[in-house]
């Protein structure tokens, strides 16, 4: 005697333990959950960051996040160090959006802040210039 589906009608396979195999449609909201940890957001956030500063100063730390998760949205903290002189809000905002942007498209998860605290400041090392105060 073949099982026969109770949805379709249909004769079952049996997966060898003679019980019948049934597909039965689950609502997406009791299929279960994805939880994303934070320290990988974090390594999302500091890669996306390096992408957006482009090359760093030769002693610089790379750039490193902390990161909180709540209900799907993100708070991130980036660290970073950045050469000087140069526009430090130009640059805080471009990693900020590319975060942003990376996290977004990478991980799914919306971001509801990203708090830029730029560790050191590197001197550009120009050839001929003389050492000394930078004002």
């Amino acid at each position: 005697m073949t099982p026969v589906s109770s949805e379709t009608g249909e004769a079952a396979e049996t997966d060898g333990l003679r019980r019948p195999l049934t597909t039965t449609a689950v609502a997406p909201g009791e299929r279960g959950a994805t939880r994303i940890a934070d320290r990988v957001v974090a390594k999302v956030a500091g890669q996306a960051a390096r992408e957006a500063l482009g090359a760093l100063p030769a002693d610089a730390e790379p750039p490193y996040a902390t990161v909180v998760v709540h209900h799907d949205l993100a708070r991130i903290r980036m660290h970073l160090e950045l050469d000087y002189p140069c526009d430090i809000g130009a640059r805080c905002r471009e990693v900020r959006h590319h975060v942003v942007e990376r996290v977004v498209a990478l991980v799914g998860m919306e971001v509801s802040e990203v708090a830029i605290q730029v560790e050191r400041l590197h001197p550009a090392q120009a050839h001929g210039v003389a050492q000394g105060r930078t004002r």
